[in-house]
């Protein structure tokens, strides 16, 4: 059942993600990597659910949602940038087929990361981050979401990759067979994807390439 809920704070963390931090919504419960539907609550707007993906754990005082705006699209996404400190958001239950089976790489492009957020962030509270590995797939620099935290959570099993930028430190092109294939350790049986259709579908490829088995992928599309 959807519930209205505030809105705390809210900014862009990069020129088209938004951090909108609301007030929790009584009762809600979600493990690290679901997704709730989401809708503006003001006239015109209170049917236009979206999924998102919180970045904050159940345990958290407050919900984070870190969403990518489509401008050009003139939708949802695009309205949020109008709204202020106390404007409210109706938020679903949650849900989701993203959850932690145990030890391996994550592979998220642009803002595919937000699931993957959740469930490191989990990680490292419970301290069980191990030796999980993130390849994070963006067009330039500038669109790497929360990349500061990234290398302090993960250090050099953080692995940034980078379409239409070359710069130094940071591989460049596609996530390919051979990025994956160099980050594989022992311990490594799980294979986690969240990004838009083309890149599932190359890195999905890739990983049948290389004898992934389909059930160590856990996948969750965009």
């Amino acid at each position: 059942m959807a519930q209205a809920t505030r809105i705390k704070s809210i900014g862009h963390l990069t020129h088209d993600v938004l951090q909108i931090v609301l007030e929790k919504p009584a009762g809600l419960t979600l493990y690290p990597g679901q997704a709730v539907d989401v809708a503006i609550n003001k006239p015109g707007w209170e049917e236009g659910w979206r999924s998102f993906t919180p970045v904050s754990l159940e345990d958290d005082a407050e919900l984070e949602l870190n969403i990518k705006v489509y401008a050009d699209r003139k939708g949802v996404t695009n309205e949020l940038q109008t709204l202020k400190n106390g404007d409210e958001l109706l938020i679903g239950d949650a849900y989701g087929d993203i959850q932690y089976k145990g030890e391996g790489i994550f592979i998220a492009g642009g803002a595919g990361i937000t699931p993957f957020l959740a469930i490191l962030k989990h990680l490292n509270k419970n301290k069980k981050l191990a030796n999980n590995k993130l390849i994070f797939a963006n067009k330039t620099k500038g669109d790497i979401i929360k990349e500061a935290y990234f290398n302090t959570l993960l250090g050099k099993n953080f692995i940034n990759v980078l379409s239409d930028e070359s710069i130094d430190g940071y591989a460049h092109g596609f996530v390919t067979p051979d990025i994956i294939k160099n980050q594989i350790e022992e311990g490594h049986q799980y294979f986690y994807l969240c990004a838009p259709p083309p890149m599932m579908t190359a890195v999905e490829k890739g990983l049948a390439s290389l004898g992934v088995k389909e059930e160590n992928i856990v996948k969750e599309g965009f």
